[in-house]
């Protein structure tokens, strides 16, 4: 029967002590005297992780020396994108302040050696570039050189893929044949790449303030007019022949606004918008 005790008391004594150990290495002392209070926790300090930021957008506009592109480096910069520019004449022979603010690459879309650099860690590509001539250079420079930058783009891993494109106007796009069968190849070969990510712009005539030299042309005297008729208008745009050339014309910062948009939005909806859709974005709030 002592044995029994003996070893009960050991048995009490033992698990006394473990208790002891235990909450001496939690911070907590423990007492077997009930007029004793405990004394609280030792709560250590949590320490703190640092969480990288969530990756900003780098928008890449291509032709950002021309009049539409210009306002769409200002829009995505109002916005706080980060931006550069790609240009066969390099940096802005503007001297306002928002031209420190851009990152300017020269380059050739015609030579992919000299610019594909430019693409590195680029989330979106905004592309201005087109022009006139003859039917020659205007499929290489609305064509060629569009689908070589969609092309690379697309080996980068670029996102999201924005092409200013051009609205048709009927009898006009059999006078610059060149100028608008180097314009659709462009745009086919956006959607194949950039099926999910890929938005085409279709403006007609784009006005603003052109800058020209030294000199400032206000094209809005005969644009704004004009877009406040034929916005309303729409049925004409379905008579025969004639149809197309009532389309309204669009200002440069909503064609800026929606592009900007268009490229940053991961929402927004790849394919073809038309001027009325513009229209109808540009006034639209921004997310």
């Amino acid at each position: 029967m002592k044995s029994v005790v003996s070893r009960l008391i050991q048995s009490r004594q033992s698990l006394s002590q473990f208790h002891a150990i235990a909450a001496s290495r939690s911070g907590r002392y423990l007492s077997t005297d009930s007029n004793k209070v405990d004394e609280p926790f030792n709560v250590e300090e949590a320490e703190t992780v640092n969480v990288p930021p969530p990756p900003t957008d780098k928008l890449l506009v291509l032709g950002g020396n021309g009049f539409v592109g210009s306002h769409i480096l200002t829009e995505a910069l109002d916005r706080g994108v980060v931006v550069s520019s790609l240009s066969r004449s390099g940096r802005s022979s503007l001297h306002d302040s928002w031209v420190n603010n851009i990152t300017w690459h020269q380059g050739n879309l015609l030579s992919p050696d000299s610019w594909e650099e430019a693409f590195n860690g680029v989330t979106a590509v905004i592309s201005c570039v087109g022009g006139f001539g003859s039917n020659s250079y205007m499929y290489k420079i609305n064509g060629t050189a569009n689908i070589n930058a969609i092309r690379v783009a697309a080996e980068k891993g670029v996102k999201r893929f924005v092409y200013i494109s051009a609205a048709d106007f009927g009898v006009v796009n059999y006078v610059l044949q060149g100028y608008y069968e180097g314009k659709r190849a462009a745009e086919t070969e956006l959607l194949t790449k950039f099926p999910y990510g890929g938005v085409i712009l279709r403006p007609g005539f784009i006005y603003g303030t052109r800058t020209v030299g030294s000199m400032k042309v206000p094209l809005g005297i005969v644009g704004s007019p004009l877009e406040m008729v034929l916005q309303h208008a729409k049925s004409l745009n379905q008579l025969p022949f004639v149809g197309p050339l009532f389309t309204p014309p669009v200002n440069v910062t909503a064609v800026a606004k929606v592009a900007v948009r268009a490229a940053t939005d991961p929402v927004f909806p790849p394919g073809l918008i038309d001027a009325h859709g513009i229209l109808r974005y540009s006034q639209q709030r921004s997310r």
